[in-house]
């Protein structure tokens, strides 16, 4: 078993004239909880886009639990074991709370639309285990006894975890999370924070993190990756990117890194 679940060689994405992930170098070691951050426009997004198979890569290598990555379809990089959530949550808003999570299953599950229509065995048993399955996902993130409500009718800070089930149905080895506790007041924000830890504490699942709230970065990660125009400006724990000269410029702006660190207050 590899050291590190994801890494790179060299990763570049251009948009034209523009280099969104410019010659990135990184790895996230297996079973940590990391975080990408970086200021508006550093290429966060693009670098998630970029390991889900929504953007191909132009240039390098993008390696997956010791597998090569490149061309591989969003479809196949989710049977590999990768999911992840987004920054605007994207449920199915006139489905309910169970149905989401059962359409995460769809990367492994083995009935036809065939089977479904004649109502084979095979079909009958894998929808009862997949609705039981679901469930049980609502009861692990919190939601029990709200499967059958609209996801559009579910509090904001529910339908964050409800994301997250649909996530997890698929059974990843890697979660990626973007932005999970945008638009969270500090109690939601708390309580997603330890969510997130039991995620990994409890399932065994490799996290990583995009995310502005810098109280919840230094609290939560053990690695943490700076991008600024697509680059990889620092790396390492959450002290030594509070300290780091580059990472505070990026940042505050050029003259704060002699006389500051990121605030987590």
């Amino acid at each position: 078993m590899t050291e590190y679940i994801l890494s790179s060689r060299g990763m570049t994405k251009r948009f034209g004239g523009l280099t969104a992930v410019d010659h990135l170098d990184f790895s996230i070691p297996r079973g940590a909880i990391a975080s990408i951050i970086g200021p508006n426009g550093a290429g966060k997004t693009t670098f998630f886009n970029c390991i889900t198979g929504f953007y191909q890569i132009d240039e390098g290598d993008l390696i997956f639990d010791g597998r090569r990555l490149n061309g591989k379809s969003v479809d196949q990089i989710a049977r590999a074991g990768i999911a992840r959530t987004f920054q605007n949550i994207r449920l199915f808003n006139n489905m309910t709370a169970i149905e989401n999570i059962m359409v995460g299953q769809e990367t492994y599950l083995r009935s036809t639309w065939i089977g479904a229509i004649l109502g084979t065995p095979y079909t009958v048993a894998e929808n009862h285990q997949s609705e039981e399955d679901a469930r049980q996902l609502l009861h692990f993130v919190g939601l029990a006894g709200k499967g059958d409500l609209l996801a559009k009718n579910l509090p904001y800070g529910d339908q964050r975890r409800l994301e997250i089930a649909r996530a997890l149905a698929g059974k990843p080895k890697l979660l990626l999370l973007d932005e999970p506790t945008a638009g969270m007041n500090p109690r939601e924000t708390a309580e997603t924070t330890a969510f997130i830890k039991r995620l990994r504490d409890e399932l065994g699942i490799t996290i990583v993190l995009i995310e502005h709230d810098m109280r919840v970065v230094m609290g939560i990660s053990e690695h943490i990756t700076v991008l600024d125009y697509g680059k990889k400006i620092a790396e390492g724990t959450p002290e030594e990117i509070q300290n780091n000269p580059r990472v505070i410029e990026a940042y505050l702006g050029r003259g704060a890194a002699a006389s500051a660190k990121i605030s987590i207050d």
